[in-house]
């Protein structure tokens, strides 16, 4: 029997919740990994309930068959979410393209720390003398949300006025174009995926 303080220590790491976790990502009921391991049912339950702790002998068993090593279940260390902080005085403003003088637009992205990322977001000012951006595509998928002021988007060939409120999600593969209109500023948040 264990002393408490071994107990808790020992459901600290989760085993029996990671074996579960392992069992169902392969697709195994506890019949099937009994079969691969020559354990019992009664007893891979009672280990993915938390209770009863394994053997080292009878995890590396357990192991073996999902192609972990043991070190697997005693890691602390639990994934943890990204999350990417950009403080406003952090950030970078760019002009696009680079080099035109002035600029169709001037952009900032809201989220270069992030690594791996599914989306791209900036912060995007396209100045009252901005000229219209030469058509472009990338990526699949494009959305801008305008904060302020006016800006006609031009997507193969349709020009669409927006206002400040507006929204528009479109395919960015097809060929788009900026222009700035109206006697202000405008100021948008784009958001483009891969």
């Amino acid at each position: 029997m264990l002393s408490e303080t071994l107990t808790v220590e020992l459901q600290r790491y989760q085993i029996g919740p990671r074996i579960r976790t392992l069992r169902l990502k392969k697709k195994l009921g506890l019949a099937q990994l009994g079969s691969h391991t020559g354990l019992s049912t009664a007893m891979l339950s009672k280990i993915e309930r938390g209770q009863l702790f394994p053997t080292l002998p009878t995890l590396l068993r357990i192991a073996m068959v999902f192609g972990v090593g043991l070190d697997h279940f005693f890691s602390r260390e639990t994934p943890r979410p990204l999350v990417a902080v950009v403080r406003a005085s952090e950030r970078l403003r760019l002009p696009s393209p680079p080099g035109d003088e002035p600029p169709a637009y001037l952009f900032e992205s809201l989220d270069y720390p992030a690594t791996d990322r599914r989306m791209e977001s900036f912060y995007a000012e396209f100045p009252l003398d901005a000229q219209p951006s030469a058509p472009h595509q990338h990526g699949s998928a494009e959305f801008v949300y305008i904060l302020e002021g006016e800006l006609e988007l031009s997507v193969a060939g349709e020009t669409m006025p927006l206002s400040a409120g507006d929204a528009v999600y479109f395919d960015s593969s097809a060929p788009h174009s900026y222009c700035r209109r109206g006697r202000a500023v405008c100021r948008a948040l784009v958001v483009t995926a891969a």
